[in-house]
């Protein structure tokens, strides 16, 4: 029970210095944080150590808050399962597609295929249908809150990703950018 406040208070920094690092990235794309300009450069660790230990957090929280909030029953693992484990999929199916360097923000070559012909940001999507089911399956308001925020800043990733992309891929990216959604 003391450890709640604490890791939520640590939570609640590391996603708002994510956040920020994105926000930074969108803003001014010349000095951006994200994409990183090389593996394991300053803005390579910055951005994937916030990312790592926001979630391991935000597990932290899942375990030491587990089921505090509104809902009573088990109802709740019909849904969030479900999501879970669709998300779970399709992240898992992205990653493989896109291949490590390019999930690690690394340039890896540019990838159209898979779930890429269907939405530009399949990873994301996958990652916001898991914690989704990760929050309805904690049944804690700290989890709600620490997920939300990391929801947040994938829906804000893809604008940080976008200006950089049409650098890097050129023409090719902006017919894709066309043809294909950001999200859905």
């Amino acid at each position: 029970e003391s450890m709640k406040v604490p890791l939520f208070v640590l939570s609640l920094l590391l996603h708002y210095a994510y956040i920020l690092c994105i926000g930074w990235s969108i803003a001014f794309p010349s000095k951006r944080i994200w994409p990183p300009s090389r593996k394991w450069s300053w803005q390579y660790i910055v951005i994937w150590g916030l990312f790592i230990f926001a979630i391991l957090a935000n597990v932290g929280l899942v375990v030491v808050d587990w089921n505090s909030w509104g809902m009573t029953g088990n109802a709740r693992f019909f849904l969030g399962v479900p999501l879970v484990g669709v998300g779970a999929i399709l992240l898992g199916w992205s990653m493989w597609t896109l291949g490590f360097e390019n999930t690690t923000g690394v340039q890896d070559g540019f990838v159209i295929q898979g779930p890429y012909k269907f939405t530009r940001n399949p990873q994301y999507i996958g990652d916001i249908v898991m914690f989704v089911g990760i929050i309805v399956i904690a049944n804690s308001l700290y989890a709600w809150i620490t997920f939300s925020l990391m929801i947040l800043a994938f829906l804000m990733l893809p604008l940080a990703e976008e200006t950089w992309l049409e650098e890097v891929y050129g023409e090719a990216y902006r017919v894709y950018k066309q043809r294909v959604p950001r999200f859905l």
